[in-house]
């Protein structure tokens, strides 16, 4: 009874042991003893997922590979299991008694270490490895490797991550999946797509191989310092040959699952250098060219012009703003328009981005459009660049003159102001021009003339506003067409604001354009349709594809409200009403 009291004792503190010890890391080898021309395999497993492993020294043997890193996630009944291990592959250097010593992981913050390993090194054997052993071939044949093209990049710097499968014979990948994509934390990344996957041939560590290009993926740090790269996870089925033939002696394939990982890596973003930053630096980094284009050096002052703000080149093109454009206030500034045409590739954006800002002038005269700068980074000379456009003048002819009384204003304060001294300094007036206080009739003066004269004004004012407010009440189409006009402009700008809600937008847009026609082309609600706008347009003597094109943006807001629309797609169709309606404006 003692014996089993203690037994059962033992068994409850192993068990409470094994609770309390819910995380493990141990160390695994293929064999205790092997010959000094054989090969050792060590495992170093975990059953949480750890960082900052710390492999043993080793010493006593030569890497031949590893770490090779696995990770095996799966759900059981309801129950996770979890494992990732860290592989290498040993050749001895010497015979005799080797330990292959602790390795340390951190889990959760807490530090765990695995036992040393004693392994005997004896003689040569004469065959020293099963070249047909499966976990053999997979470890000596399959790698895959992320390579980037830049570890030590600048800050907003395009740096390029391609993930390559490398695996040559015996091994065939017959299927194979992502279990764990890296997600590039504090990075601006962007997947190149690969429409089918290819097997190539290719050379790894100078060995041939066939390699599978699995994931490319464009990256722009957004942070100084070290940062890391998640990995990517393949879950792959490998085919291998057996020993066993069929009935034509060609030899049988075995199936097995294999996860593979590209394990994390470490990029080192370096900061944009202070010495030399420009004062509009603003984030720019890359290779590029700037100009500011006007389209008009010449109009009328009720016409208006456009000054476009446009970079060009290499870098992160959606990554900062453009330069603000400072005029004259005798120019009337409207908010500019933003444009991007940017594709992406694995050397990085390319393209161009825009402002395009449209300016009225309110009085004639030339206006001088000062040069606008424009600075970015070099990353691979290392400097910074500013560009600057050329200075232009634009002609406005035919309005009215600005008003530069600014000297003559000054001249009358001064005057003012000599004129406003102490009279103490003031000279006695020795010629007072003294008249005699004569008793005067009240029917004779000013004030009389002015009271009698100022009802019979008053009188002729109130008949030429009632005259006025009447030709304005029987002009019922001139109102109509003022509040057609003011309605088409709300309906314009209710469009504008509304780009991101679909529906909204479109009825604005449809509303404004058919208030435009009935302030533009005077045309009556009861005779508002298509075949009748199409009409009274031929008879403007406007184009027939003008005429098409404003039919086929109403059209477009009609089945716009039925089908899916996108932002790009509703702000072409913004764009395009503002350009039909400035066509159809020129013409008439």
């Amino acid at each position: 009874m003692k014996n089993v009291f203690v037994s059962v004792l033992v068994m409850m503190m192993t068990t409470g042991q094994a609770m309390a010890q819910g995380v493990s890391f141990e160390a695994k080898v293929s064999k205790r003893s092997l010959g000094l021309n054989e090969r050792l395999r060590v495992d170093f497993i975990m059953n949480e997922n750890g960082d900052d492993f710390t492999p043993p020294s080793f010493s006593g043997f030569k890497v031949f590979s590893g770490p090779n890193q696995s990770i095996s996630n799966s759900w059981i009944n309801g129950k996770r299991s979890f494992s990732k291990t860290y592989t290498y592959f040993l050749t001895p250097t010497r015979k005799g008694a080797l330990t292959i010593a602790q390795a340390t992981i951190k889990i959760d913050g807490e530090t765990y270490k695995t036992s040393p390993i004693k392994i005997t090194v004896t003689e040569a054997v004469e065959v020293p490895r099963d070249p047909n052993s499966p976990e053999y071939l997979i470890d000596d044949n399959l790698h895959l490797v992320a390579e980037i093209s830049n570890s030590r990049p600048y800050l907003n710097e395009a740096i390029t991550v391609v993930y390559k499968l490398y695996f040559r014979n015996p091994l065939r990948i017959s299927d194979g999946r992502a279990v764990e994509n890296p997600q590039f934390a504090d990075f601006w990344s962007h997947n190149i797509d690969i429409p089918r996957l290819k097997v190539e041939n290719a050379t790894y560590k100078g060995e041939p191989y066939s390699v599978v290009v699995w994931k490319k993926s464009v990256l722009y740090p957004q942070k100084t310092g070290k940062l890391t790269l998640e990995p990517l996870s393949l879950s792959l089925v490998i085919d291998l040959p057996s020993n066993r033939r069929d009935f034509f002696g060609n030899r049988i394939l075995q199936q097995s699952s294999r996860t593979v990982t590209a394990g994390r890596r470490t990029i080192n973003v370096k900061p944009l250098p202070e010495k030399g930053k420009p004062v509009n630096f603003f984030g720019a980094v890359g290779q590029f060219n700037f100009d500011a284009l006007i389209n008009k050096n010449s109009l009328k002052a009720s016409e208006s012009f456009e000054i476009k703000l446009k970079v060009t080149g290499n870098g992160n093109l959606k990554l900062f703003n453009l330069p603000e454009l400072v005029l004259p206030n005798t120019l009337e500034v409207f908010e500019p328009e933003h444009s991007e045409n940017v594709k992406t590739t694995l050397s990085g954006m390319q393209g161009n981005i825009e402002d395009n800002y449209t300016v009225v002038p309110r009085f004639q005269g030339k206006y001088p459009i000062a040069p606008v700068s424009f600075s970015y980074f070099d990353p691979k000379k290392e400097k910074y660049f500013t560009l600057r456009s050329s200075a232009q003048i634009v002609d406005v002819y035919g309005g009215p003159v600005a008003n530069n009384s600014n000297d003559n204003s000054s001249a009358a304060i001064a005057k003012q102001l000599l004129t406003n001294t102490d009279e103490s300094f003031r000279f006695i007036k020795l010629n007072p021009n003294l008249e005699p206080i004569v008793k005067k009739e009240f029917w004779n003066t000013k004030l009389f003339y002015a009271l009698l004269i100022f009802p019979i004004l008053l009188l002729i004012a109130f008949v030429l506003l009632v005259q006025h407010n009447h030709r304005i009440s029987n002009d019922v189409e001139g109102s109509r067409l003022r509040v057609a006009n003011r309605l088409s402009k709300k309906y314009l700008g209710e469009a504008k604001k509304n780009l991101k809600n679909k529906t909204l937008f479109y009825d604005a847009l449809e509303r404004a354009l058919f208030n435009y026609l009935k302030a533009r082309l005077k045309i009556k609600a009861d005779d508002f349709s298509k075949d009748k706008i199409t009409e009274i347009l031929a008879d403007k003597k406007l184009a027939e594809i003008e005429i098409q094109s404003f039919i086929a943006l109403l059209e477009n807001c009609e089945v716009a409200r039925y089908s899916p629309a996108t932002d790009a797609k509703m702000q072409q169709d913004f764009d395009q009403a503002l350009s039909v309606i400035s066509n159809i404006d020129k013409k008439l």
